[in-house]
């Protein structure tokens, strides 16, 4: 019985009108504020971790006994080297959210592609055959060869359709391979010090690195981020398919063409820089995606700060855990990454 009262209709703003858009401005604003929690989460680990890099190592830095020694460790040896680390490892894992993006393909990595292969050959012809006495010129080869591999794939992947990613996938691997075989047989024919700078190079060493090779560096990845992060649409659209891409008004063959240069920039500097590191491009997109979503907007930045922050570690870890020896961090990364990998596979194949 209702005495004559009429029923009490829910607010507008609790069902947010036709559509029952409440609901889904609630859970957008939840998405929002988690996002926001693991970016500031991730942010404030990141410096955490990059206090501790530069006062880890061979020998612990004091930051309130800072003599003549200390100083010139840190500016020459130790700010360079966390400094590069960040940069290889951001760049890293935001090329591997592209190209797991534009591949649709949760096991494409930035060096599936032959890039790191065509930067390998380059890099260690130099290094066993005395080119690196001459400065940066090791750097400069690994770039050429890096960008010369993403041409000639990007040359072999087109079809009457233009860039496709079956194609680009395929001539990937096979230039890859076909570099990964020069690569032994010019390593066979080398001298013992020069093959011993090639392995150490390959492995992702980061001793070797100096304030001369940042700045260009750090030019390429930033070049390549922003022109990831204009076409960060595109990439959305993706990743749903090529026919959802046409619908949406995307040419998916532009827009990966774009992505893939953005992606190649990035992993020729990183490789460039410091070497072949694995493993990062692979797990960090993985890990990000799972915290935050899909988008290329979140993904891209929190892929940067993440793939630096892992690379800072396995640096950190690296020449410190068996001092004075030190361990290439792309070593280091990889036994890092390689576990927690297998780790997601195996909770998304019990599901």
């Amino acid at each position: 019985m209702l005495h004559g009262r009429r029923p009490v209709s829910p607010r507008a703003e609790d069902t947010g009108g036709p559509g029952g858009a409440g609901p889904l401005r609630e859970d957008a604003v939840k998405r929002a504020n988690g996002t926001a929690l693991v970016a500031t989460a991730l942010c404030v680990a990141a410096l955490c971790v990059i206090i501790i890099s530069i006062a880890s190592g061979p020998r612990l830095l004091n930051p309130f006994t800072m003599d003549r020694e200390t100083c010139r460790t840190l500016l020459a040896i130790r700010l360079p080297r966390t400094a590069a680390a960040l940069l290889m490892g951001g760049a890293l894992g935001a090329s591997g959210a592209i190209l797991q993006g534009i591949f649709r393909n949760p096991l494409a990595d930035p060096y599936i592609l032959g890039i790191s292969s065509g930067a390998s050959l380059a890099a260690s012809f130099g290094l066993m055959f005395g080119l690196s006495l001459l400065a940066l010129s090791v750097p400069l080869l690994a770039f050429l060869g890096a960008i010369a591999t993403g041409v000639a794939v990007v040359i072999l992947g087109r079809g009457w359709k233009g860039l496709q990613p079956d194609r680009l996938l395929l001539a990937g691997v096979g230039v890859g391979f076909f570099l990964s075989a020069l690569l032994m047989l010019v390593m066979t024919v080398s001298v013992d010090d020069g093959l011993r700078r090639a392995i150490l190079w390959m492995s992702g060493d980061l001793s070797l690195v100096d304030w001369g090779l940042l700045p260009v560096g750090l030019l390429f990845i930033l070049a390549g981020l922003a022109l990831a992060v204009a076409r960060r649409k595109g990439l959305n659209a993706l990743t749903l398919g090529d026919d959802i891409a046409y619908s949406l008004g995307f040419n998916p063959a532009r827009e990966r063409l774009v992505l893939f240069i953005a992606a190649s920039l990035m992993t020729a500097a990183s490789v460039a820089m410091g070497g072949v590191v694995g493993f990062i491009g692979l797990v960090v997109p993985h890990v990000v995606r799972r915290h935050v979503g899909s988008d290329a907007a979140v993904v891209l930045p929190l892929s940067v700060v993440a793939g630096g922050t892992l690379l800072c570690v396995a640096d950190a870890v690296g020449r410190t855990v068996a001092a004075p020896l030190e361990l290439p961090a792309g070593v280091i990364a990889a036994l890092i990454g390689s576990p927690y990998f297998i780790f997601l596979l195996g909770r998304r194949r019990s599901r």
